[in-house]
C-alpha cells in the first residue's frame, strides 16, 4: 500500500454510527491520518485505528476495582501459616 494522501479512504470506527465504516482522510502528520470524516454520516473525528472505544459502563467498572484494590486491606500471612503446620501434623 503506497502512502496515503488527503482525501483517500482508510476504514475506522465511528462514535456516531457505532461501527466501522469508510472514512475520509481530512488531515496528515508524518504520514498518518489525524482527522478523519465518516462518508456515511459526515461525522469528523480524530483517526482511531479502528479500536472501538470502551463504553462509560466498563469505564465506571473499571474505576470501582481500582478504588476496592487501592483500599483493601493487606491480607495477613498468618493464615498461609496455618495452613502450612496443619498440613505438618498430618
Amino acid at each position: 500500500m503506497g502512502a496515503l494522501r488527503l482525501g483517500d479512504d482508510v476504514d475506522d470506527y465511528c462514535i456516531k454510527c457505532k461501527r466501522i465504516t469508510n472514512h475520509s482522510v481530512l488531515a496528515l502528520v508524518d504520514g498518518e491520518p489525524v482527522k478523519v470524516r465518516c462518508r456515511t454520516c459526515y461525522n469528523e473525528g480524530p483517526y482511531r485505528r479502528c479500536v472501538v472505544p470502551p463504553t462509560k459502563r466498563e469505564l465506571q467498572k473499571a474505576a470501582l476495582l481500582e478504588q476496592m484494590l487501592k483500599e483493601a486491606p493487606a491480607a495477613p500471612p498468618e493464615p498461609a501459616k496455618k495452613a502450612a503446620a496443619r498440613r505438618k501434623k498430618s
